[in-house]
């Protein structure tokens, strides 16, 4: 946590997070990515489509979660 604190407070992060931008954001985009196909991502999906009740938002990757649409 120190080191990642330090990083925010001397720029090194700030820069880091323009050049990855500038650059078309490939590490993010990985990350995100292996994020999405996680385990816990695709078991939360199924028992999320088995509880109508809770009216799921199903995101699509790709699409800004503010434009999600309900299932309904």
């Amino acid at each position: 946590m120190k080191k990642v604190l330090g990083e925010i407070q001397d720029g090194t992060f700030a820069a880091a997070w323009i050049a990855e931008n500038e650059a078309g954001q490939p590490n993010f985009k990985k990350m995100r990515e292996a994020g999405r196909d996680h385990q816990v991502e695709q078991v939360g999906a199924r028992l999320r489509a088995a509880m109508p009740f809770l009216n799921p938002v199903e995101v699509v990757a790709g699409q800004p979660q503010a434009s999600a649409q309900n299932k309904d």
